[in-house]
């Protein structure tokens, strides 16, 4: 750095110290703005990845009759009541259709302390059928399904302390004071996935079919399972069945025939698509977000215009001095916008401070709500842009200023001030 620069930068440091409470307060208007718009660009597009993209190993979900979007809920984020039940026929039919990879059944209706039950079959675990976005056990093993034993999600595993050899009482629907009589031994769990698998209890869909107090009415008539009688197949039924494809044209075929010519069932397919089109009529509240944030970068530029300029009336004295030893107009306005950019980047600084608070909170609410985990140490364009973008709003707020400075006379402003 030349002696010239050096002299303009501590010219620009001192008046910054001077000012350090109006420079302050501004530098933290925009470390809220930037972060704030940081936050909301890069939770929008992990929020859309992860629920797209990343949440399942299946390409549809078939369910009874109604709302896609709450067939996919109910089967694969777990937030959502089933919107009702399948015939066991209807998923023996589905499972056997040539370009099904795979065709596993669920039952729901039950929770054990808030956490969705699960029954459905060893499919549901095999690496080989569903590909490497297939949970795996990190320790114990996958149940049997002939006895009661359950897996827990590691996100269950954490919040409740329970361990290989713990025992669980699920209770009925989503109220916990009413639990079964049922116990079941938890012999896994699973690694975590980042997804809502991991805020799951699995357990065999035989022993949900048996639980005191449910019903089968896979026939059209009540149905009580009795504990040493087997089950008949057309009393059983499912809450929905996760479809995994060969290829697109499979489900092309059973959308034409279950959506389209069918009346007593929903395929939602593809998954991804269904909640694209969700996060589409949500977009408008990250819109609304964002445009807060951009507007408080505006006020927080129109803050140092403001604190800046008001400084020049201070300051005319000093930079008429300044300019009697020899300081050019240029060197003078540089100054001013150099203190601009200054607060500007001390504003961006502290923005990626207030990045990493609101991700860090949002990561842990949207974990426990749906099993999915953001990242805050991921890449976006963001991450680069506004920062960039506000050190140049500084430098561009600063040029008002500037100009002021540059308009300083020497014999007028060293003249007497009284």
């Amino acid at each position: 750095m030349s002696a010239r620069r050096y002299s303009l930068w501590l010219l620009a440091r001192r008046s910054l110290r001077q000012h350090a409470l109006s420079t302050t307060v501004t530098a933290l208007s925009l470390a809220l703005a930037s972060g704030l718009v940081m936050a909301v660009l890069a939770i929008g597009t992990q929020s859309r990845t992860a629920f797209t993209i990343e949440s399942t190993p299946f390409d549809a979900v078939l369910g009874a009759r109604g709302s896609q979007l709450q067939l996919v809920l109910n089967s694969v984020f777990h937030l959502e009541t089933s919107p009702g039940n399948l015939p066991w026929s209807t998923y023996e039919e589905v499972s056997e259709r040539p370009g099904v990879r795979a065709a596993i059944p669920y039952a729901v209706g039950d929770n054990w302390r808030g956490f969705r039950v699960v029954g459905t079959d060893t499919r549901m675990f095999d690496t080989e059928l569903l590909g490497t976005r297939t949970p795996r056990v990190a320790s114990g093993r996958i149940f049997d399904e002939t006895l009661r034993e359950a897996v827990i999600g590691s996100f269950v595993a954490a919040r409740t302390g329970a361990r290989v050899g713990s025992e669980i009482h699920p209770s009925h629907g989503i109220d916990e004071a009413h639990e079964h009589d049922e116990d079941y031994m938890v012999v896994g769990v699973l690694a975590p996935t980042n997804t809502p698998l991991d805020r799951c209890v699995w357990i065999p869909i035989e022993g949900m079919f048996r639980m005191g107090g449910h019903v089968l009415r896979g026939s059209g008539e009540e149905y009580h399972a009795e504990h040493d009688e087997e089950i008949p197949d057309e009393v059983k039924e499912v809450s929905a069945v996760l479809l995994a494809f060969e290829s697109p044209q499979v489900g092309l075929e059973l959308d034409r025939e279950y959506n389209r010519n069918g009346k007593d069932a929903t395929l939602a397919w593809p998954i991804a698509r269904v909640m694209a089109e969700l996060f589409d009529k949500l977009g408008w509240m990250d819109r609304v977000l964002t445009l807060v944030a951009l507007l408080t970068m505006l006020v927080g530029g129109a803050s140092i215009v403001a604190s800046l300029y008001d400084a020049m009336h201070q300051r005319r004295r000093e930079l008429a001095i300044l300019r009697a030893l020899g300081a050019r107009r240029g060197q003078l306005s540089t100054v001013i916008v150099l203190e601009a950019a200054t607060i500007a980047t001390f504003g961006a600084l502290g923005g990626f401070a207030v990045y990493a608070a609101i991700l860090l909170v949002a990561r842990d609410i949207l974990r426990a709500e749906t099993g999915i985990v953001l990242d805050p140490a991921e890449g976006h364009a963001a991450l680069a842009l506004v920062p960039l973008g506000l050190v140049a709003l500084g430098a561009l707020c600063g040029v008002i200023p500037a100009w002021k400075a540059y308009r300083v006379e020497v014999a007028r402003d060293l003249g007497p001030t009284s």
